[in-house]
C-alpha cells in the first residue's frame, strides 16, 4: 500500500524511531496494516504519517515530542474494520477508548498520551484535549485523513478525466 502525506526520510529519522521502535516492533501493532483507512492507506500507515507529523511539530514547539510520537502511533489502535464491527456509541466516539485500552495492554502511558489518545476525535467528541500535545496530535489526524482522502479523490477526478 501507498504511503500517503509521509516525509519519504521518516525512516532515516534515527531521534523518532527510537522513541517509537518498541511499539512498530509489537505485532498488535503491525497487525493494523491489514485494515483500510482512509480510503487509500492502512491503519498502521495512518497512525505512522500521525506519528511523524505530531513528532516534528511538537519538537518545533518545544512541546512532549515522545508522547505525541508514541499517542499518535498509538491514536488508532484497533484491530476491526469500522465498516462491519458494531462499536457502541458508534465508531466516531467509540474507538478512541478502544484505542486506549489496547494501548495500556502493550504499555505504560503517561498522562499526556492517555489524554491524546482518548480525546483524538475532538470536536466529533465532547471533551476537549487538555494538553497542547494532545492538540497537535488532534490537528495532525484530520490532517494527515484530509491528505489521504485527497490523494484517493484526485486519482478518481484524474481517471474520470482520461476516460472522458
Amino acid at each position: 500500500m501507498k504511503v500517503i502525506g509521509i516525509d519519504r526520510d521518516i525512516f532515516q529519522d534515527e531521534e523518532y524511531l527510537n522513541l517509537v521502535s518498541d511499539l512498530l516492533a509489537l505485532e498488535d501493532i503491525q497487525k493494523l496494516d491489514e485494515y483500510s483507512q482512509h480510503m487509500n492507506t492502512s491503519r498502521l500507515l495512518h497512525s505512522v504519517n500521525v506519528s511523524y507529523y505530531t513528532y516534528k511539530l511538537c519538537k518545533k514547539l518545544g512541546l512532549d515530542y515522545r508522547s505525541g510520537a508514541r499517542a499518535g502511533l498509538l491514536h488508532d489502535f484497533c484491530l476491526y474494520d469500522f465498516k462491519t464491527t458494531k462499536v457502541p456509541g458508534g465508531h466516531i466516539k467509540g474507538h478512541p477508548k478502544i484505542a486506549l485500552s489496547n494501548a495500556k495492554k502493550f504499555t505504560k502511558l503517561n498522562k499526556v498520551e492517555k489524554d491524546a489518545i482518548a480525546k483524538h476525535m475532538w470536536p466529533l467528541t465532547f471533551s476537549p484535549p487538555r494538553y497542547k500535545e494532545s492538540y497537535v496530535l488532534t490537528f495532525m489526524d484530520k490532517y494527515c485523513a484530509i491528505l489521504e482522502v485527497c490523494e484517493k479523490t484526485s486519482k478518481k477526478i484524474k481517471m474520470k478525466t482520461k476516460l472522458t
